[in-house]
Formats: structure tokens, C-alpha cells, sequence
């Protein structure tokens, strides 16, 4: 099947099972069913005001509704724009505001709760809807027009493959988090490709336990799978005590996740009867080989590392299924992408030797919104992306990621800027100096270290400090731990 939009990815006549939503009243949705429920509320958003390059901030966890809220945004022509519900007002704030966006949806309650979100597109006059699913339909009840206002019922699009479909923002080592757009021909390959490389089909259904906020909960939990004819089960978040009930369940037969996630399933008990699963996969942080066989040993699967980046869609490599090589310690080979190690001036290196991983092909963003620096620095003149992360390839062309030239902390996948949070604790009134940076992590792979020099004559305790830091950031960011120094505190997450 040949794709360019999200709109024409699936099957809209198509009878067979697209989504299942468990719990003690499971929802199951079938394809024809997902396509008329988009298309109401495509309508919807047309008749509240939403135009083609409109943003459409989304702030629902994983749910039926974010699902439908997310493509109907896309079909309409509008940049979808997920956003991690546990974010505080002012991150939601940075947000509505970097896309001007003209909408943001908030779960059912959080209007009369004056929740963060709420608050936050109020601050920047974007239109406040609550969605939620009645048992009939996807609502759409609108609480506040915003800057819309007046300008409601407007026609239904059709998407177009060069229409930015999504926007993600990734963090980078200015602090200032950068929006990635995605347009619908870069999804829809990435969908293309990951379908190619774990022959996904009609027959196959994952569990999802990843955000759909994040592009691997998004493009490789969700979206490929519908794009392969198959299903997607979409609890409303990962829980270990549930994932092999429901898996079983519901019969799915692949995941994907994040090394912390694969190890929090391993310290758990495994089912009494194993699931006959297809493969597992793992992405977005390095797993360790010990990890990779543990995996395999107790749920007699092949492990499938892979390595993606926001602004390539997602995927850019990975193992092969069997009877293809899957090599521990290594993420791959290219799927669909063109894969080279450049030196600083753009040239490949000899075959075995260390430089940048970069990348090219038809689902890698063609650059960063209003950032000119950062698209002059991230591409080579021959349009390869400058992945940040320096590597190699052995001798069978396998992708081996060595270590990174941009210093970012990567927390179980989590990406996370240390001079974002150098810049949030330095403007804590009492501090004096302010370093994050990266430590091992068992669990996490990386965790955040952090280091504080109170101001002359200022006691500063763990307490306060992390109080005021979780006014500012997600939760995922805030220090835990106390260390003591002689010049301040010393903090790190774990």
C-alpha cells in the first residue's frame, strides 16, 4: 500500500480491529469505525474555527480520544501538537506559545480545575476545549473560543503529503527546546519502513506502552501498526502488574519500549503461560546486552534494537528479524534511510573508524521551525542530518553508537537539556550557581546530577529547592537526592 497522507494510511471501509482500549468494559474500535470518528470530529474542529497550519496543542494521556484528536487535527490540515500531560504551567506555557497554537485540547474537568494547561493557553488567548469519549463519540466542548473567536465554520480539508502533519519539539544544548515539524509524506514513510522492517501485517497486534506524545509511542507503537492493517492495544498508561494480563488478553503478539521498561517487566514475574511473541523491540536509549538476553531468555523472542530521532520520524535503524543478524551492542542497519559516518566537513570515513552518524531520506524533517543557526549546523551540504551522537560501522555495515558529541542527559529515553535545568534552578532566589549533568544509572541509563551554590549568607535545603523545582518542570526532571557539599547541595534524580 503507497501512502502519502495520514488520511489515506488505513482502511476506512475496513470492518477488522484497529484499536482496543482494556479494562473491566473494554473498547474495541474497528477501522471503519476510527475513520468516521475522525472524520466527525474533523468537523468539528472545522466548525470551532481550525484552518490548514493551525496548531492544535493536545494534552490528553494515551486514550481513545487523543488518538482521534490526533489524526482529525492532521486530516484537517492543521500541526498536531502532543503534549505531555504531567507538564507544569510553564512548560505548557513555552509550548502553546513557540507554535501560536490556536487550540488546546485538556481532559474532561480540567476547565472548572483551572489546571496548568488551561491556564496556560488562557495566558496566550488559544481556543480551550475539553475532549472526552461519552460512549457515543469523541466530544469536543468547547470552554473558551480564545483567539478564534468569530472565526469558526470553516470548510473540511483534505490533507496534502507536504502539509506539516506534526510538530515535536526536542531538546538541544541551547537550553531552548527546537520544534521539529513532520509533514504527512515524512510519516507515512517512517510508517512505510517500520511495517517493512517487522513485516507487520493484518495479523500482528502490539501493546502499547509508550506516550503518544513521543515519537516512538506514536510513530511505532501506534501509527505502523494501523498502517500494516494490524491493532494497536492502548492502555492508559504502562503498568507491570497489568501489561501480560492485558497482552494475553488481547492477544498481541509485539511491543516496543525503552530499556527502563524492559527491565521493569524483568524484575516483575513473567506470565505462567508464555504469549507466543513475534519480537520485541527497543529503542530511543541503549539497551545493554545483558538486558538483550534476559529478554530473550525469559520470553523466547527476538530482541530488535533500534535507533531513532525526532526530526528522522522516529526510526533510522535497526536489527533485522530472523534469520537476519541481530547483534547485541549494535542498533542496526539502515531501514529505509540512508546511513553515513561523516567527518566535521561532510566527507565519510573509512569503514570501521569513528565519527558522526548522519542520515538521509524521505522521513527526515527538512528543518527546525524559525531556527536557521540550528538547520545550518544540523545539515551537510549533500542534505545528510547531523545526529549528534558519534559512531561507527562494522564490518557488516551495522550502526555501533560509540558515545555523544551533543550533550544531552538521556534518562530512559527521556531526553533531557542540562542547560534547561541549569537555567530553571538559576533563577531560584537563593542560588548562586547552578551545573546539571549526566550520571549512570542502573534503571535509567542515565540519570540528572545536579549541583547548587547557595548565594552568600543563604541556607538553601533539598526540600525547598525541590518544592520550587516542581513548580517548573515534569516530574521526570526534578532532583531526589541529597548529597552534601561544602559549597551547596548537590541533588540527583533517581
Amino acid at each position: 500500500m503507497s501512502a502519502t497522507t495520514l488520511s489515506t494510511s488505513f482502511s476506512s471501509g475496513d470492518t477488522t480491529t484497529a484499536i482496543i482500549i482494556p479494562g473491566k468494559q473494554p473498547l474495541t474500535i474497528s477501522y471503519q469505525n476510527l475513520s468516521a470518528e475522525i472524520l466527525s470530529f474533523q468537523k468539528k474542529l472545522a466548525k470551532l474555527g481550525v484552518t490548514p497550519e493551525a496548531a492544535v496543542s493536545i494534552a490528553l494521556p494515551n486514550t481513545y480520544e487523543f488518538i482521534v484528536a490526533f489524526l482529525a487535527s492532521a486530516w484537517q490540515r492543521g500541526i498536531a501538537a502532543p503534549l505531555n500531560a504531567a507538564y507544569k504551567q510553564e512548560e505548557f506555557e513555552f509550548y502553546i506559545d513557540d507554535l501560536k497554537s490556536a487550540v488546546a485540547l485538556v481532559p474532561k474537568g480540567s476547565f472548572e480545575k483551572d489546571g496548568a494547561a488551561v491556564k496556560a493557553a488562557r495566558k496566550y488567548k488559544a481556543a480551550i476545549a475539553e475532549c472526552y469519549w461519552n460512549g457515543q463519540e469523541v466530544v469536543l466542548d468547547v470552554k473558551d473560543e480564545g483567539k478564534l473567536k468569530g472565526k469558526g465554520n470553516q470548510k473540511v480539508e483534505q490533507a496534502q503529503p507536504d502539509d506539516v502533519a506534526l510538530v515535536l519539539h526536542t531538546s538541544g544544548t541551547t537550553g531552548r527546546p527546537k520544534a521539529v515539524p513532520l509533514t504527512h509524506k515524512n510519516l507515512t514513510r517512517t510508517m512505510k519502513n517500520i511495517k517493512d522492517t517487522y513485516q507487520l501485517s493484518p495479523a500482528d497486534r502490539t501493546m502499547l506502552v509508550m506516550p503518544l506524545f513521543h515519537v516512538h509511542g506514536l510513530l511505532a507503537g501506534f501509527l505502523a501498526p494501523l498502517y500494516s492493517g494490524g491493532s494497536v492495544i492502548v492502555p492508559l498508561k504502562f503498568s507491570a502488574s497489568e501489561f501480560w494480563d492485558d497482552f494475553i488478553t488481547h492477544k498481541a503478539n509485539w511491543y516496543t519500549a525503552v530499556p527502563t521498561i524492559h527491565q521493569i517487566l524483568l524484575k516483575n514475574p513473567p506470565p505462567t503461560t508464555k504469549p507466543n511473541i513475534r519480537f520485541i523491540r527497543s529503542c530511543s536509549s541503549p539497551l545493554s546486552p545483558t538486558t538483550f538476553h534476559q529478554l530473550e531468555e525469559t520470553y523466547n523472542a527476538p530482541v530488535l534494537e533500534a535507533y531513532a530521532m525526532t526530526e528522522a520520524a522516529h526510526q533510522m535503524t535497526s536489527n533485522p528479524l530472523p534469520p537476519g543478524k541481530r547483534q547485541p551492542g549494535s542498533v542496526g542497519i539502515g531501514q529505509g534511510v540512508e546511513v553515513a559516518i561523516l567527518d566535521q566537513e561532510g566527507k565519510k570515513v573509512k569503514q570501521g573508524s569513528e565519527a558522526e552518524i548522519c542520515i538521509r531520506g524521505e522521513n527526515v524533517t527538512k528543518g527546525y521551525l524559525n531556527n536557521p543557526e540550528a538547520n545550518k549546523s544540523s545539515f551537510t551540504k549533500d542534505g545528510y542530518f547531523r545526529t549528534g551522537d558519534q559512531g561507527k560501522l562494522d564490518k557488516d555495515g551495522y550502526v555501533i553508537i560509540t558515545g555523544r558529541i551533543k550533550e544531552l542527559i538521556n534518562k530512559g529515553g527521556e531526553k533531557i537539556s542540562p542547560i534547561e535545568l541549569d537555567n530553571v534552578l538559576a533563577r531560584h532566589p537563593k542560588v548562586s550557581e547552578a551545573v546539571s549533568f549526566a550520571i549512570p544509572d542502573e534503571m535509567y541509563g542515565q540519570d540528572v546530577g545536579v549541583a547548587i551554590v547557595p548565594k552568600s549568607g543563604e541556607n538553601l535545603g533539598e526540600k525547598e529547592l525541590r518544592e520550587w523545582v516542581s513548580q517548573k518542570v515534569a516530574k521526570f526532571k526534578i532532583p531526589k537526592k541529597q548529597l552534601e557539599k561544602s559549597k551547596g547541595v548537590s541533588l540527583q534524580t533517581r
